[in-house]
């Protein structure tokens, strides 16, 4: 859906104003009381005033949220955030004198209250216009966006994108567009590829669309096809689910709304969307996931970081440099990057490759030798106790790993696959994985891939966990290859 793509700056918006809040508190109480416990308060003196912070903080958080002030971050207006922010202050202060009169606390400062629902009004709105101005400058710079192809040229797929780019928090960056059987001939020709707004390229037409999706960055897909092009719609949203894309389709005004299985309405602006995405819909867990994963890397990754200069130590003396090897991979959506490894193989090994490609021990679109001749003398024990995919924490402090997901391929590896492959691109691929714990050392790449899918198809935060957990022993079992 389109509001998932603001579920992140959400989470971080009730976490800041929660955080912020409780600070801001303490603040006001050190300022009032000089750090002791007022009179009357209506708690232990052991929770004060930390306590009454968290409470607080929670009550702000819950009223903000009462009040919609999460509900709408596409934009920022100014005038909107004052009277939203302003009322949900006037809402706790009410809230707050109710439960003292209920707890029998009315000799509670009137200064400190005061002063803290006048401070909590203007830090909050000084806060969500930094926030919301560095979450669209980032946007901007093209960090943490999420790239749309556009299924049409004409009118439809013009009003759409307008709205889009008048909603930067969105991060949808338009990667081009295709052409549909209807679109204005003026808008698809003779223009060296390009239509007449900047930076929309026309990538081809309609029976491309799987081509482009195999062939580039595409996170989104917007079907903004002309009315006389409507029995076009269901198979590009089946092409499209297969894929693992998430589609948008814009109704425009008067015209009847698709039915599509999973759709969901939504309003862009003031244009009805109907939103299709493939699997679950689970965005706020998703950014749970990606919170566990920065904090768990960079513990782990401060954790080894003794045993890491001791690898590389050893390295450097017995097999010389460099320590670290750079591979290109494919990560989610087409996004390539660079992985890190510790250095297992001789420094000619990508020339060798095709010599000893017949020695290929996995069946399918993966490369795998039982016996590597290419494997330093410290490479087998790295490989072997998989200590040698290490430097890949630092990938996922990045984002472009995930602690647990599908592998990431070879860019070669990709260009082999079958069209059902690719579906195992649809997430961020990971440090370890489903198939990693259940078919370590099965030859099938197909195997591999259906429990890719499988994992992409039951994802949760325990499934995470679990293979997490199943990790640790076929890594001290020296499993790996």
């Amino acid at each position: 859906m389109i509001g998932r793509h603001v579920t992140a700056l959400r989470l971080t918006a009730m976490l800041l104003d929660l955080g912020v809040a409780a600070w801001l508190f303490v603040l006001v109480a050190g300022w009032r009381f000089g750090g002791g416990q007022p009179a009357g308060a209506p708690l232990p003196a052991e929770v004060w005033p930390w306590g009454a912070a968290l409470a607080w903080g929670a009550a702000w958080v819950t009223v903000l949220w009462l009040r919609g002030v999460y509900g709408v971050p596409l934009g920022w207006s100014w005038r909107r955030e004052v009277v939203a922010v302003t009322t949900a202050g006037l809402a706790a202060g009410a809230l707050v004198l109710s439960t003292l009169w209920f707890l029998r606390a009315a000799d509670v400062s009137r200064q400190f209250l005061l002063a803290l629902f006048a401070a909590q009004v203007a830090v909050t709105l000084a806060s969500r216009w930094l926030l919301f101005t560095a979450h669209v400058r980032m946007r901007r710079r093209g960090r943490s966006g999420r790239y749309l192809l556009v299924a049409g040229s004409g009118p439809v797929a013009d009003a759409f994108l307008a709205r889009v780019a008048a909603r930067p928090a969105l991060g949808l960056r338009p990667a081009g567009r295709l052409r549909g059987p209807s679109d204005p001939p003026s808008l698809t020709g003779g223009d060296g590829g390009t239509n007449r707004a900047p930076g929309h390229t026309i990538l081809g037409d309609l029976d491309d669309l799987e081509a482009v999706l195999h062939g580039g960055v595409v996170d989104d897909v917007a079907i903004c096809l002309e009315p006389a092009d409507a029995l076009l719609l269901e198979p590009i949203v089946a092409r499209c689910r297969e894929e693992g894309r998430a589609c948008h389709v814009p109704v425009p005004a008067g015209a009847p709304v698709p039915q599509l299985p999973g759709g969901v309405l939504e309003h862009l602006d003031g244009l009805a969307v109907v939103s299709v995405v493939p699997g679950p819909e689970r965005a706020a867990l998703h950014v749970v996931k990606r919170f566990a994963d920065i904090v768990l890397a960079a513990v782990a990754l401060l954790a080894m970081l003794p045993l890491l200069l001791g690898l590389a130590l050893v390295i450097r003396v017995v097999d010389g440099g460099p320590v670290l090897f750079h591979q290109r991979r494919i990560g989610r959506h087409g996004r390539p990057f660079r992985m890190l490894k510790l250095r297992t193989m001789t420094l000619d090994a990508e020339e060798r490759l095709v010599d000893l490609a017949p020695q290929n021990a996995v069946t399918g679109s993966a490369f795998k030798l039982e016996r590597d001749p290419r494997l330093t003398r410290t490479g087998a024990f790295l490989r072997r106790t998989s200590l040698d995919e290490l430097p890949q924490l630092w990938n996922v402090l990045r984002g472009e790993m995930s602690l647990v997901g599908p592998r990431p391929p070879l860019p070669e590896e990709v260009a082999a696959y079958e069209p059902w492959h690719h579906r195992r691109l649809s997430v961020t691929p990971g440090m370890t994985g489903l198939w990693q714990v259940e078919a370590r050392n099965s030859p099938h790449f197909d195997h591999w891939v259906r429990l890719d899918l499988a994992y992409i198809d039951r994802w949760s935060l325990w499934l995470d966990a679990r293979i997490l957990a199943r990790t640790i022993p076929a890594v001290l079992n020296r499993d790996g290859r």
